[in-house]
């Protein structure tokens, strides 16, 4: 059973600093894409970030690239997002997901496993 399990979340103020972890069970990643997307009341899903597992080869959303890094701790099937600079704006439910593809995909439709979630919030 794929079981992907986001932690890390919370409540901070402007300019701090936030790192989530995602642990991924189940079976193997690899060919996998392992996406970030958040959720914000209201808002569409947002792809985030990702990392393609068999390289730890990075992407990023033109809304955090320079702040936020993802990387992997491939040993322990542990994916992280550790966020930076943090803005209002990044306000949202945090979710892991992973997608069986060679290419990169940004649309949450084409994700079949995905974590619960955990809750960022940033206030000013």
């Amino acid at each position: 059973q794929v079981q992907l399990v986001e932690s890390g979340g919370g409540s901070v103020r402007t300019g701090a600093s936030l790192r989530l972890s995602c642990v991924l069970s189940g079976r193997s990643f690899n060919n996998f894409y392992i996406s970030w997307f958040r959720q914000a009341p209201g808002k569409e899903r947002e792809w985030v970030a990702a990392v393609w597992w068999n390289t730890g080869s990075q992407y990023y959303s033109d809304s955090v690239k320079g702040r936020f890094i993802v990387f992997t701790e491939n040993p322990e099937n542990t994916m992280y997002l550790q966020m930076n600079s943090l803005k209002p704006e990044d306000t949202a439910v945090y979710f892991c997901a992973a997608d069986e593809s060679y290419n990169l995909h940004r649309n949450a439709d084409d994700y079949k496993y995905w974590g619960q979630g955990t809750q960022v919030t940033v206030s000013s």
